[in-house]
C-alpha cells in the first residue's frame, strides 16, 4: 500500500460531468450532453494538466422515496474509464466511488487489474459502502452488512495481485488457488476509500491508500487525518503516508455570469489559488474539484483556466 501523491505535492481532478445527470450534481447543458462531449472534457481535463478524472457508480436506482432526488443516468465506471482511457494518454482514471459489495472482488480485480494493464498502471479504484438501500435489494446485497463486506472485497482485491495464484477465506467470499491476470504492472493497485464519516476515515487508514471526501468541511480535516493516522498505527502501518482528498466548493473561476448555477468559490485565480492553499495547509493534498459552466464550452474554459491561471499559484 502506498500514496500515489508525489511527497509535499497535491494532485487535483474532477468527478466527470455527463456521467450523471442527477440535478444535485449537473448543470443543465448535461442534459443534451453526448458521448463526443463527454470525451471533449476528458481531453481538455488532461490538456489543462489535471491528474485524474472520475466517475461516480449506481447500478439500479430505485423508484422510492430516498432515491427521488436522483435520476437512472449514471454510466458504469469500468466501461467509461476504459473508453476514455484509450483516448487519453497520462490523466488518471478514477471510480468515485465505485459500490464494492455489488460485484464479487474477483470480478472488480479482474476488471480494473485489466484497465490498469490497458492504460500503463493510470487506474485508481475508489470504493465505498454505498447508500442507497433499495439498489441493495435490487441487486439481492444486505444492505446492513455492506461496511464488513466492503472491508472484506477490500482485502480480497489487494491480495489478487500478490501471485500468480491466491487464495481468500473470508466470511462472504471463499476460493482458493486461482489466478487473476492482467493486472497493474507494479502489482499494487491503488486503493482510496470514500465515504462522509468516521468509518470511512478508519477505513483509509487500516486498508486504504487514500479518502475521497463526501463534501467534508475543512475545519474536520485535523479530525480526518488525526483519525486516518491513529487508524493505520493500529493496522501496524505507522510510516505510510495517504492520499488524503478535500473537495472544495462549486467553483467559477472570474465574475459568476448571470443564470451561472450555484458556485461558491468564485473570483480572481488569486483568489481560487489562496483558498486552495488554505485547504492544503489542513495536509489534504488531493482536489476533487468542481467546477461550473452555463455551457459544455464555458465549462472547458473554466478547465483551462484552471491549468493556466490557476494551478501555477498553487
Amino acid at each position: 500500500m502506498a500514496s500515489i501523491t508525489p511527497e509535499g505535492g497535491a494532485l487535483y481532478g474532477i468527478q466527470l460531468p455527463i456521467q450523471t445527470l442527477t440535478k444535485t450534481l449537473a448543470d443543465p447543458w448535461e442534459d443534451d450532453a453526448t458521448p463526443g462531449d463527454l470525451l471533449r472534457v476528458a481531453q481538455a481535463a488532461e490538456a489543462a494538466g489535471l491528474d485524474f478524472i472520475g466517475v461516480c457508480d449506481h447500478v439500479a436506482i430505485p423508484d422510492d422515496e430516498y432515491a427521488k432526488g436522483m435520476r437512472t443516468t449514471w454510466y458504469d465506471p469500468v466501461a467509461t474509464l476504459a473508453w476514455l482511457g484509450a483516448r487519453t494518454t497520462s490523466i488518471r482514471l478514477l471510480s468515485v466511488v465505485l459500490v464494492a459489495a455489488y460485484r464479487h472482488p474477483l470480478l472488480t480485480a479482474k476488471s480494473f487489474g485489466t484497465l490498469a494493464h490497458l492504460t500503463g498502471d493510470r487506474v485508481i479504484l475508489g470504493v465505498g459502502a454505498g447508500h442507497v438501500k433499495g439498489e441493495f435489494t435490487a441487486l439481492d446485497v444486505d444492505y446492513s452488512r455492506r461496511g464488513k463486506i466492503l472491508d472484506e472485497c477490500i482485502d480480497a482485491v489487494r491480495g489478487a495481485f500478490v501471485d500468480t495464484y491466491v487464495s481468500h477465506e473470508g466470511i462472504n467470499y471463499s476460493y482458493q488457488d486461482v489466478g487473476i491476470s492482467p493486472g497493474p504492472a507494479s502489482g499494487h493497485l491503488p486503493i482510496w476509500i470514500g465515504g462522509s464519516g468516521v468509518a470511512a476515515w478508519k477505513r483509509t487508514g487500516r486498508r486504504g491508500d487514500g479518502y475521497i471526501p463526501m463534501g467534508a468541511s475543512r475545519d474536520l480535516y485535523p479530525q480526518i487525518i488525526d483519525t486516518i493516522r491513529r487508524s493505520a498505527d493500529e493496522a501496524h502501518r505507522p510510516n505510510d503516508r495517504f492520499d488524503v482528498g478535500i473537495m472544495p466548493g462549486w467553483t467559477y473561476i472570474g465574475d459568476p455570469p448571470e443564470h451561472l448555477p450555484p458556485a461558491w468559490l468564485t473570483g480572481s485565480p488569486d483568489h481560487i489559488a489562496a483558498e486552495l492553499r488554505a485547504d492544503r495547509e489542513t495536509g489534504a493534498n488531493v482536489f476533487h474539484l468542481k467546477f461550473r459552466g452555463r455551457t459544455i464550452e464555458e465549462y472547458l474554459d473554466q478547465l483551462a483556466a484552471f491549468g493556466e491561471d490557476v494551478r501555477p499559484l498553487l
